[in-house]
Order: C-alpha cells, then structure tokens, then sequence
C-alpha cells in the first residue's frame, strides 16, 4: 500500500518537478544578472545595455521566475483538484501579472535593447513573434478562466507556458554547438536556429499534451468545481 501511495504521489508531481528542473538554468541566469546589476559589477560591452536601462530586464527577470517555478504547479491535477482556490489565487494575483511583465519586458528589450553579439534581424523577429504570442495566449487564457470555458483557459495556458520556459529547452538546443567543439560564438544564422528551435520544440510539446488530453471539457469541469467559493 505505501509503494502504491507513492507512486501515485510521484506520477501526481513528476510533470511540475521535471518543469522546475527545465527552469533551472534560465533561473540562475537570471539571478545571477540581478546580483551583478545589484552588486556595481564592472560595466563591459556584454553587460552594458543592461546597467543603461536596468529595470525592463529586472522585470523580465523577475516576472520569468516567478512564472516557470511556480506556473510549474499548475501543472499537478491533484493540486488543481485538492487545493481549487489556491490554483485560481496563484493563477490571478501572481502567474498572470508575471508572465505579462515577462512577455511584455522580453518584447521591450528586443525592440529597444542594443543587438547583442550573434543576434541578427531572424532573431530578432523571432524575439518579437513568440513575445507577442506569449502576451496573446495569456490574455486568451485568463479571459477563458473567467467566462468558465475551463478546457479552453487550461489549452491557452499549456501553450503561453510553452514559450514562457522556451529559454529551459534553449539550454539543451545549444548543446550539439558546444559539443561538436565549433568553437567561438555562433553566427546570427546557427543562433537563431537554436534559439527558434528551443521555443518550436516547446510548443509541439504543447499542443501534443492539450490534443492528448482525454474528454477535455467533461475533465476541465472536474477539476475547476462549478462553485467558485469552493
């Protein structure tokens, strides 16, 4: 009984752990940058665009956090089921402002920012494209949330949440460049492929999972009760 309460426990959390961990390097990074804007870190021509407007990356920093670690939970059915007004507090007053101060910082930093080295004009429209879909899907989301159109709200959300933790999968689409030791920087072409790759894969993940899911409004309507007070 206990090994069977296990893994149930673990096949309930396995999908929101292994979204953390797929967070984890994008988090660092951008903890990292906070401390080094925090700390008078040496200005060079890497870090230079940041300390001259520091407050839209400090944003995208934070907002991106706060939104792949704890939208990660949102992905739990027990917790959905188990704890209703928690999922719908967490999904209101903090996923929703973060994942729109994400999206929307990301889209200024693209437009006004200085290039860094390796981006190009496809990067750039890619930055652009998936920013503006990412701000599209959650507005989507959150006003299907509201008029109790729970299937939809959940598809808006698994795909806004695709590319809100594109920067995850970014980490593992580089790595065939580290690996076959091309050495150096890549150019604005392999980048942009790399980078585009990371956020494609993530929503073919996603509409894979939301075609995947069985009877998807008889289960939307089990999961978020009828009863908002519930």
């Amino acid at each position: 009984m206990k090994t069977s309460k296990k893994t149930s426990t673990w096949q309930a959390w396995r999908v929101p752990l292994g979204l953390v961990l797929l967070s984890a390097v994008p988090v660092i990074a951008g903890a990292t940058r906070l401390t080094q804007l925090a700390g008078g870190t040496e200005v060079t021509s890497e870090n230079a665009r940041f300390f001259a407007a520091p407050l839209p990356v400090m944003l995208h920093i934070i907002g991106a956090t706060l939104y792949s670690l704890l939208g990660a939970f949102q992905f739990s059915a027990s917790f959905r089921h188990w704890r209703p007004r928690w999922h719908r507090w967490l999904g209101r007053s903090v996923l929703v402002p973060a994942g729109v101060a994400a999206a929307l910082s990301g889209l200024w930093m693209a437009r006004f920012y200085p290039w860094p080295a390796g981006d190009g004009v496809i990067l750039y429209w890619l930055r652009l494209f998936f920013g503006t879909a990412m701000l599209l899907f959650i507005v989507r989301g959150a006003l299907a949330a509201r008029q109790r159109a729970f299937a939809a709200h959940g598809a808006w959300m698994i795909r806004d949440y695709a590319i809100g933790l594109g920067a995850g999968t970014q980490v593992f689409t580089h790595l065939p460049w580290l690996l076959l030791g091309n050495g150096g920087a890549p150019d604005e072409l392999s980048r942009a492929v790399m980078m585009g790759a990371g956020w494609l894969i993530n929503v073919v993940v996603a509409e894979w999972v939301i075609w995947q899911r069985p009877s998807r409004q008889t289960r939307a309507t089990a999961i978020y009760p009828t009863n908002p007070a519930s």
